[in-house]
């Protein structure tokens, strides 16, 4: 009885001591394949994307993307024309490559950051941007700045492309532009995407954002669309300043009086007189330019300037404008001529023009805010109301849209 005891106390040690040792063991085993899938993770989040490694460094990491679609923006910004199209980081990613991308053009040459810079805002100092074989754009390339945060939908000045996702391949396939135009023996937009279908970091980044590597037009048109409306810029002095009152009818706190005062001319509807003479009031420019976004009335024609860059004729079709935001940098320089033949060098030159209006022979797409009683409007501004409208658009002016990584050129 007393053996039967001890031998099975024996047994109940050993079979504990067993399970111990199992167990131990399986924790072990469980461990270094957690070490190894580990290991073999990180290996694969380093080498998974060599390609675009290659050809971007650390400018682009597609394990560890920028952020493109959770930026903050001011409450009070409520425009947004985004529609279904909304911002992935992964897109806006891909996006931002397309559009610096000079593999875009037929010979190579040509972005469409050559035209947009960022360090102007996203337009050109030129007033006709060069494009390839020696041509030339039409118009003067317009500021990209808050193209999301406006209740206009088309783009161009002659808003010819009913969304952003329409227009951002038209530049492509304009034969003075990038040149893909499938016209007197050049190549189509099906031959450039045939084109970027062999380019290795397209394979990888279209394979990282679609799960396949296809390259069509219409993933081209989304992504560029979502980079371009992912530009944005907030921290200007007006910002500052707008956020501490409920509308933008008082006076700013962080404003000078000179500031204060262009604000309120600048949203002040004018009085004319019965021949179109402005007899009291501001200048009205809100009423096209609608704060706070500044972005342009859908409803507005031309403003008077009708002439082109180029050749004989009229052009009456420009109705479009971007923002009045950036119009110019921190400096005070102007950021590129004015309107959409670059005809004024200065922000001063484009109060003036509005500061008179002639109604010219043919122009039947006027705006009919710029002609009060059938006339052409007289302002009549006088220097100090010159002077103060100058120094709030100046406060319109951002600073971290010229230097963030995120919109900048990744092949550089």
């Amino acid at each position: 009885m007393a053996d039967g005891l001890v031998f099975l106390k024996i047994t109940n040690y050993l079979y504990t001591t067993m399970a111990k040792i199992l167990t131990t063991f399986v924790v072990l085993v469980t461990l270094q394949l957690i070490v190894v899938r580990c290991t073999k993770t990180a290996t694969n989040s380093t080498n998974s994307y060599p390609a675009v490694r290659a050809a971007f460094g650390d400018n682009i990491d597609l394990n560890n993307l920028l952020n493109y679609a959770n930026q903050t923006r001011p409450a009070y910004i409520t425009k947004d024309n985004t529609g279904g199209n909304v911002i992935t980081n992964s897109k806006a990613t891909l996006g931002r490559v397309l559009f610096y991308d000079k593999n875009l053009s037929i010979d190579n040459s040509i972005s469409c950051g050559s035209c947009h810079k960022q360090e102007f805002a996203f337009s050109d100092t030129a007033i006709a941007s060069k494009g390839v074989s020696g041509g030339v754009t039409a118009r003067h390339s317009m500021r990209l700045i808050n193209s999301r945060f406006a209740t206009e939908r088309k783009f161009f000045w002659d808003e010819r492309a009913a969304t952003l996702e329409q227009q951002t391949t038209k530049p492509i396939q304009d034969h003075a532009e990038m040149g893909f135009s499938g016209q007197n023996g050049r190549p189509a937009l099906s031959n450039l995407l045939s084109k970027l279908q062999g380019v290795t970091y397209y394979n990888e980044l279209f394979k990282f954002v679609y799960g396949d590597m296809n390259v069509t037009e219409a993933r081209m048109q989304e992504c560029l669309a979502q980079f371009v409306r992912s530009i944005h810029s907030f921290d200007s002095k007006y910002d500052a300043g707008r956020i501490q009152v409920p509308n933008d009818g008082p006076p700013f706190p962080n404003f000078t009086q000179q500031e204060n005062t262009g604000k309120q001319i600048f949203i002040t509807p004018p009085v004319f007189n019965a021949t179109g003479v402005r007899v009291g009031g501001g200048a009205g420019c809100n009423g096209c330019h609608n704060a706070p976004e500044f972005d342009i009335d859908p409803n507005s024609k031309n403003n008077g300037i009708i002439g082109r860059i180029a050749g004989a004729g009229i052009d009456i079709t420009a109705t479009r404008a971007p923002s009045l935001r950036d119009v110019m940098n921190r400096t005070g320089i102007e950021n590129g001529p004015l309107m959409h033949t670059g005809n004024l060098a200065t922000l001063q030159n484009a109060i003036g023009h509005y500061g008179t209006i002639t109604i010219a022979v043919g122009n039947n797409n006027l705006d009919p805010r710029l002609t009060p009683n059938g006339f052409g409007q007289q302002l009549n501004f006088n220097a100090q109301e010159i002077n103060s409208l100058m120094a709030f658009i100046k406060t319109l002016t951002g600073t971290n849209v010229y230097t963030d990584k995120k919109w900048s050129n990744p092949f550089k």
